[in-house]
């Protein structure tokens, strides 16, 4: 009789293939913020995002919550670590490093709501309104929030940029994470059909559809993109002085910094009178122009003076105004060249650690020499910032408000026919953060329909027109004046009468679809216990 040997069990798999499996996600995660990353300016990859978000959907679907929040952490340093890089230029990694890991907290908070929703129908749906829920929440806490690194800020040469007009960045961020999702999921149902043989066909209908409708609808969204002037034109300059040198130090050179912004306004004076130029309706100086207060300074205000005189428009000067007591206020000031100094407009939207120190006393005790750096708080503003400057109505968000929806929304609301956001990126040298910023004025001029002004201390100043191409830009570290004829405009996007209503619903999508969840789970559980 023969004796037939059962076939030998199959090994099972050696210590270094359960490692890379074990590490397979994780690492799809990191690499997945390592590509959204890439896709932010001064780049122009900006669809890298899709299968960033694709291969951070792989790592996330059907995982459980708690591994979810930790490869949404990973996929947040990623993202943020090298985004974020700019913030330790002049103060060391110390702040750079805290900075990331309490942002990259939101993302992985995200990430445990894109895996539980990822078991529901149409996941990519709940998932892609679960990231914009996160961003929402990043946007506004702590200390007033820090959206820097909205999706939607990636997307200024991209082109779902149309939806901005449509719904604002939370639209446009919720079409591209969809897309991405969708991508995945479609790759996912091919996959299965080809293990299978058999294709579901509402299922893959309906994943197709996660990526062909948002490209779809952004198309359709292009005719809000306008650049024709519907009051008129207005024909503006922005000057850039340049600052001494580049770096924190600068500000010990106040007078430097103003007396720059000076001598380019008097050579723009000099080349209208040349003929070279034409004559503007009205100048633009970035914020910190004057660090030195002309309120209480008589040599400051006498040499502003002097360059308003010899252009003969109106300017907006950026000053740090110095109260004798209470805050400082970063202030616009409007600078009539018969008048002097007329409206004020005060930053709103201030800079945590930046512009005020939360936690002083904390602060102080941990880190004495940087608390000494910010030794006086600087205080919020209350109103919008329009002024009229020689009959053109100019919106103003000074430099970080830019990456604020309201603070740009609602110049635009209150009458403003054109955008200008001074800024000051002298502190952060070359970086990426002042292209990064650039992008997010792009996406605010189709947004809200504006021709976007953008003059900056050191660069890059720039005039964006209202579809967000740039027509004219400085170098950087190099005094400049732009001048350009721009087309003025006062109808309203759908995205600037809506507000936050569209973020408003995808907030109760993504929480619909968690509570949605939480609901299933205690139901199973019962369902568990009593079986």
């Amino acid at each position: 009789m023969t004796t037939v040997e059962p076939p030998p069990p199959a090994s099972a798999p050696g210590g270094g293939q359960r490692l890379l499996r074990g590490l397979a996600r994780p690492g799809a995660a990191l690499v997945s913020g390592v590509l959204l990353y890439a896709s932010f300016p001064p780049r122009t990859l900006w669809w890298l995002v899709l299968p960033g978000f694709a291969l951070l959907a792989w790592s996330l679907y059907g995982r459980r919550a708690r591994a979810g929040f930790g490869l949404g952490y990973l996929a947040g340093l990623g993202f943020l670590l090298p985004l974020l890089f700019w913030t330790g230029a002049e103060v060391g990694p110390g702040p750079w490093l805290a900075l990331v890991a309490v942002e990259a907290l939101f993302i992985g908070l995200t990430g445990l709501g894109i895996a539980v929703v990822s078991r529901l129908p149409l996941w990519p749906v709940w998932a892609a309104a679960v990231w914009i829920l996160g961003e929402a929440v990043r946007a506004r806490v702590p200390f007033g929030g820090f959206p820097w690194g909205k999706i939607a800020f990636g997307q200024a040469d991209s082109v779902f940029l149309p939806l901005a007009a449509l719904g604002g960045t939370p639209v446009l961020g919720f079409a591209v994470v969809l897309c991405g999702f969708g991508l995945y999921e479609t790759l996912r149902r091919l996959l299965a059909y080809r293990r299978t043989g058999t294709l579901p066909r509402r299922a893959m209908a309906a994943a197709a559809a996660t990526v062909f409708v948002p490209l779809a609808v952004a198309l359709a969204a292009l005719p809000l993109v306008d650049d024709s002037a519907e009051d008129g034109t207005a024909t503006v300059a922005a000057v850039q002085g340049n600052v001494p040198r580049a770096g924190l130090e600068f500000n010990a050179q106040r007078r430097a910094v103003l007396d720059n912004h000076v001598r380019r306004t008097l050579q723009l004076a000099a080349d209208v009178k040349a003929g070279k130029v034409p004559r503007p309706d009205f100048v633009l100086w970035p914020e910190n122009s004057s660090d030195i207060d002309p309120y209480r300074n008589a040599d400051a205000r006498e040499v502003i003076d002097r360059a308003a005189e010899a252009i003969g428009v109106p300017i907006s000067v950026g000053a740090v105004v110095t109260p004798d007591t209470g805050p400082l206020r970063n202030t616009q000031i409007l600078w009539d060249p018969e008048r002097g100094p007329t409206e004020t407009y005060d930053k709103r939207q201030i800079q945590p650690f930046g512009e005020f120190l939360p936690m002083r006393s904390l602060v102080k005790t941990i880190s004495p020499g940087y608390a000494e750096m910010v030794r006086r708080d600087f205080g919020r503003g209350t109103k919008p910032g329009v002024f009229d400057l020689a009959g053109t109505e100019v919106g103003l968000a000074t430099c970080y408000e830019a990456a604020f929806d309201w603070a740009v929304r609602d110049t635009v609301t209150h009458g403003a026919q054109l955008i200008s956001v001074p800024s000051n990126n002298a502190t952060f040298d070359r970086s990426e953060m002042t292209y990064q910023q650039l992008a997010m004025s792009r996406v605010r001029a189709v947004e809200h329909s504006r021709t976007v002004i953008v003059p900056v201390t050191s660069g890059v100043s720039a005039i964006i027109q209202p579809d967000g191409t740039i027509t004219q830009q400085t170098g950087m570290f190099t005094p400049d004046a732009l001048v350009a004829e721009v087309p003025l405009r006062s109808s309203l996007t759908p995205a600037t009468r809506l507000g936050t209503l569209p973020e408003g619903v995808l907030v109760a999508v993504a929480v619909g679809g968690l509570g949605w969840m939480a609901v299933r789970s205690v139901r199973n559980r019962r369902h568990t216990a009593g079986g």
